[in-house]
């Protein structure tokens, strides 16, 4: 009974590290698959990861894309993308990604993404600072 008890407690007590493992996985995959899509020029797909509030923002793929060669430029085609630590609270992650762009100007990124009600996960902002400044 003792040992049936104690699987019952470290069950409990890994299931929360395991969803944000899930959580984190999912956010770079979320990320991931935004990068390909900016790289390949497909505004929709890329737009499609944004959350609504950045939808709301920016009111089609073709303005969000603009936004991302204006502002963003280090994310189009980078030569190497490398997750960093991220942290998961409540359904929202924060995810630190290494990047260095086509020129091999190093760059760090935090994403922040936020599980919506239909349980995907969206991106709801990022930061980019070169990796040589600081915030």
């Amino acid at each position: 009974m003792r040992a049936f008890i104690f699987a019952i407690a470290i069950l409990f007590g890994v299931v929360p590290g395991v969803r944000a493992a899930d959580d984190a996985g999912s956010a770079q995959a979320v990320i991931s698959s935004q990068l390909e899509a900016i790289g390949r020029g497909d505004a929709a797909a890329a737009y499609s990861h944004a959350a609504p509030a950045i939808q709301g923002l920016f009111t089609g793929p073709d303005i969000f894309m603009s936004m991302v060669r204006q502002n963003y430029s280090p994310l189009i085609r980078p030569k190497r993308v490398a997750f960093g630590k991220s942290a998961v609270s409540d359904g929202k992650i924060a995810q630190h990604v290494h990047i260095v762009d086509r020129d091999g100007v190093a760059w760090e990124a935090l994403y922040t993404l936020e599980q919506q009600p239909d349980g995907t996960i969206k991106i709801t902002g990022c930061s980019l600072l070169k990796a040589d400044q600081e915030a």
